[in-house]
């Protein structure tokens, strides 16, 4: 709960308050969970954890490219931020669709620690 707040607090104070880097991002998550773990990121982001979904359903692996919506045909731009250097760097939209689309996928909420293991993967792709 302390690092959770003094993270808000760094974040009020430092001026960047909805705006980030994918890297700024992912210390904030690590703050609030642990050390994140990108063989555990690709993983998560793979398998199907009880419901018909994975993220890879959606976004493909690797993520690095447009792919579209499995029921909408909507296209979705690329998540990995090498090539979408717009990803995750808007803090609230990060937890917008983090929140919509864990639920999609898990049928609740991601835990910091998830969201960290997947964007530190994400940092990955080429």
């Amino acid at each position: 709960m302390i690092k959770t707040v003094l993270v808000i607090l760094a974040f009020a104070t430092s001026g960047v308050v909805g705006a980030a880097t994918p890297p700024e991002l992912l210390k904030t998550y690590e703050a609030q969970s642990g050390k994140a773990s990108p063989v555990r990121g690709e993983q998560f982001f793979n398998s199907k954890h009880g419901k018909e979904w994975s993220c890879a359903s959606c976004h493909e692996n690797p993520p690095n490219h447009d792919t579209k919506h499995i029921v909408t045909g909507k296209v979705i731009k690329p998540l990995a931020p090498v090539a979408n250097p717009t990803r995750f760097t808007d803090d609230a939209k990060v937890e917008k669709w983090f929140k919509r689309n864990c639920n999609d996928v898990l049928g609740r909420e991601c835990t910091a620690q998830e969201k960290a293991d997947v964007l530190s993967w994400l940092m990955t792709v080429k």
